[in-house]
C-alpha cells in the first residue's frame, strides 16, 4: 500500500473548486490535503476564504487548515466571476457559516514553511485559480521551487479558445503574471485547460446521481451545477456545463482517464486582444522546449463514474 500523495489545493471557489475539494477530500487513501490555500479570483478573498471552510464542513473535515492568502493580482485589477458563480460564489444552496477557524498564518507563508519542511519532491501543488499565491511564494523563497513534486493546475485553453476573453481563460487572465512565472518556473506541470473541462459536461442523468447520493454531499453539488449549468448552457449552446476544477484532482486519482501530450505553454502578458493567453504550441512549431503536459481529451463517462463514487463516502 503506497502512502498517499501530499497536495496543497490552492483555490478561489467557486462551485467546480467545491466539488474539486470534495473529490480529494473524499479520497484519503489516495491524497493527503495537507491544507487549502485561498486566493482572489471567482470571489473576493473574504469570500473564497470563507467558501473553502464552508466545503471542508460540508466533507465533515474541519480538521483540514484552511489559509489566506493574495487578495489581488501581481500587476493588476483583480477581475472576478460573480455573473457565473453568484454573488457569494456558491450560490445554489443555503449552507451553514463555517464554524472552523482560518488559520492566521498566510497562504504564501504556509506554502513556502511546509514545501521547507517536507521531503523534497513529495509535495504536488494543485492550483485551481489564479495563480497569485504559488508565484508571490515561488518569488519571495527561490529555494521551494526544485523542491515542489508537480503542479496540476486548472487553467488555460487553446482549440476552446477563451470564456473570459475571446483569447483567454479566466485564472489565467486574471493574473497572467502570475502564470507566466509559474510556467517559467522549471517544475513539472500538468495542465488542464478548457480543451479538456469542456469535454466533462454535466447531463441531466450525472447531476440527478449527485443528487441522489445518501447524505448531504451529494444533493449540496447537484444544487451548484444547476445554478452555473443555466449560465453555461446559454453561453456556449451546450446540454450542461463543464465541471472544471475537479478535472486536476480526478487526473491525480485516475490518470488514465486523461490523455495529452508534452508541449511547450507560453502566456501572453502583452497583447492588445490576447492578454492571458495560453499559447499552446500543440503542433511543436516553435521550437521552444516543452515545459507542461497538456491534457487534450478525457473519459468523461469514467470522470463522472469516479465522482459520483467518491463523492457517495463523504
Amino acid at each position: 500500500m503506497t502512502a498517499p500523495r501530499k497536495i496543497i489545493i490552492d483555490t478561489d471557489p467557486g462551485q467546480d473548486d467545491a466539488v474539486a475539494i470534495l473529490l480529494a477530500l473524499a479520497s484519503p487513501e489516495a491524497l493527503e490535503v495537507l491544507g487549502i490555500t485561498c486566493v482572489a479570483g471567482n470571489v473576493p478573498l473574504a469570500l473564497t476564504a470563507k467558501n473553502a471552510r464552508i466545503v471542508c464542513e460540508l466533507a465533515g473535515r474541519p480538521e483540514v487548515p484552511v489559509y489566506a492568502g493574495c487578495d489581488a493580482p501581481l500587476a493588476r485589477k483583480l477581475v472576478t466571476a460573480e455573473h457565473v458563480h453568484g454573488k457569494t460564489g456558491l450560490d445554489g444552496i443555503d449552507l451553514p457559516e463555517p464554524r472552523m477557524p482560518l488559520q492566521k498564518q498566510h497562504a504564501v507563508d504556509f506554502l513556502i514553511d511546509t514545501l521547507r519542511a517536507e521531503p523534497a519532491g513529495t509535495v504536488t501543488l494543485v492550483p485551481i485559480g489564479p495563480l497569485t499565491n504559488i508565484a508571490t511564494a515561488f518569488a519571495r523563497a527561490p529555494d521551494i521551487v526544485g523542491r515542489v513534486a508537480g503542479i496540476v493546475l486548472m487553467g488555460g485553453a487553446y482549440f476552446e479558445v477563451g470564456n473570459i476573453t475571446p483569447a483567454a481563460e479566466f485564472n489565467i487572465h486574471v493574473d497572467p503574471e502570475a502564470a507566466q512565472a509559474v510556467f517559467a518556473a522549471g517544475v513539472p506541470l500538468t495542465v488542464m485547460p478548457l480543451d479538456v473541462t469542456h469535454k466533462a459536461l454535466t447531463t441531466r442523468p450525472r447531476v440527478e446521481a449527485f443528487r441522489a447520493l445518501p447524505g448531504r454531499v451529494g444533493p449540496a453539488v447537484a444544487a451548484w451545477t444547476d445554478f452555473f449549468e443555466r449560465f453555461d448552457k446559454e453561453k456556449y449552446g451546450s446540454d450542461g456545463a463543464p465541471l472544471h476544477d475537479p478535472c486536476t484532482i480526478a487526473w491525480l486519482l485516475r490518470p488514465d482517464l486523461f490523455t495529452g501530450r508534452r508541449i511547450n505553454v507560453e502566456i501572453e502578458t502583452e497583447g492588445r486582444f490576447t492578454l492571458g493567453m495560453t499559447v499552446a504550441d500543440w503542433w511543436r512549431v516553435s521550437g521552444r522546449p516543452e515545459n507542461a503536459f497538456f491534457v487534450g481529451d478525457i473519459d468523461a463517462e469514467g470522470f463522472y463514474a469516479l465522482l459520483t463514487e467518491r463523492l457517495a463516502r463523504l
